[in-house]
């Protein structure tokens, strides 16, 4: 008697679900700039979720980094941290990557409803690039290896973690207005030109600034513009 093979069933399961659980996150998430790509890394993941407030998302530092070195990166609202793992804790983290890496028909886009949204990037080979929205703890069974890995990495923490230094800041300038008062232009591109295209400046630079997802503001003319500093990675190319 002919029978099912339970692997395929369960295969297609997974890819209607996957299916399924992309539909809709283009309009539900507003579109924002991507951060960067980090070179070497194994993993990064990426708030896009608006903030509340004057909060602008797109200037959060990346929120988590794993180096094929074992380093880690992790970034607040403003701030970067920096730690190491041990050479079990990293293979294990890869581990994950992997099996997320494997899900079959994992598409550009997993949403699992209403809630933060996230750009998770798995490096190095099959390179994988998927924005994930939503309460992991909603996903579907076939898909809590991804879920749980957004899950981990947005609030991850371990015991080596120390403050550190931006490498510098991606400048982000764009028409518009704040509450409060406007302040003098001290960057060392012209505020034309920083309209003009994102630039990069060294960290030193931006002394005195609000950095991250705290924007300034800055006046022109009869034109208000609302000015971004996004710290970056080591290596990050925005």
């Amino acid at each position: 008697m002919w029978s099912r093979d339970p692997r395929k069933t369960e295969r297609r399961a997974l890819g209607q679900c996957l299916r399924a659980a992309s539909l809709g996150l283009a309009a539900a998430m507003a579109p924002l700039a991507h951060a960067g790509e980090v070179a070497g890394a194994v993993v990064t993941l990426e708030a896009i979720s608006s903030r509340p407030g004057d909060q602008v998302a797109a200037a959060l530092p990346l929120r988590f980094v794993l180096l094929e070195s074992g380093q880690v990166f992790v970034g607040g609202t403003s701030e970067l941290l920096a730690g190491q793992l041990g050479k079990d804790e990293a293979t294990g983290l890869e581990r994950r990557v992997n099996d997320v890496r494997k899900l079959p028909g994992l598409g550009s886009t997993v949403t699992f409803g209403p809630g933060p949204g996230f750009r998770l990037v798995l490096g190095k080979s099959k390179p994988v690039d998927v924005l994930v929205q939503g309460d992991p703890a909603a996903a579907p069974a076939a898909l809590l290896p991804l879920a749980n890995l957004v899950k981990d990495l947005a609030g991850f923490g371990h015991p080596s973690l120390r403050p550190r230094a931006p490498a510098g800041f991606a400048l982000g300038v764009r028409e518009g207005e704040l509450v409060g008062g406007c302040r003098a232009w001290t960057l060392p591109v012209t505020l034309a030109d920083a309209v003009a295209a994102p630039n990069v400046v060294p960290a030193e630079s931006a002394t005195g600034w609000p950095t991250g997802a705290t924007p300034a503001q800055v006046c022109s003319g009869d034109k208000t513009y609302v000015v971004t500093l996004r710290p970056l990675v080591p290596g990050e190319r925005p």
